[in-house]
């Protein structure tokens, strides 16, 4: 899903946050994502520009503190920031890690249904990262 500048600008706004280009940029890029970005892969994926590193960094966490780019992955010690499309999207499923290829995958709905539960552990299972790892579908395939 991408989103343009003026979408952007609104969830910044609805989020009590100040649209400023770096910052819209971001989001445009989160929003593009299929996976979870890292700091360093938001700046590759910006290119050249005249916003440092720790200026995209800040704008992360301004983002993460609003909640409208939370860290859903921490895979080897690195935050990955998902935007939330919704208010009621949290972005809180299991992710696949490949160990081969460094891939981050959001795992389909269909294989963490079990994962909805109820009772005393509900809120946390609901509240936790989990991460899977392994060999991706891609990287298990044979070569032709």
């Amino acid at each position: 899903m991408t989103i343009n500048k003026d979408e952007a600008r609104r969830l910044l706004h609805e989020s009590n946050l100040r649209a400023t280009a770096p910052r819209v940029a971001v989001l445009q890029i989160l929003a593009s994502s299929r996976t979870p970005l890292s700091h360093t892969e938001v700046l590759e994926l910006l290119g050249e520009t005249d916003w440092d590193p720790a200026t995209i960094y800040r704008n992360l966490v301004k983002l993460r503190d609003a909640g409208v780019a939370p860290v859903v992955s921490r895979v080897e010690g690195i935050d990955r920031y998902s935007l939330v499309r919704n208010q009621h999207d949290e972005h809180r499923h299991p992710h696949f890690i490949c160990e081969d290829c460094g891939q981050i995958a959001c795992l389909p709905a269909e294989l963490t249904a079990s994962m909805l539960l109820e009772g005393p552990w509900a809120n946390s299972i609901q509240s936790a990262m989990v991460q899977l790892r392994g060999e991706c579908p891609d990287c298990l395939e044979p070569p032709p």
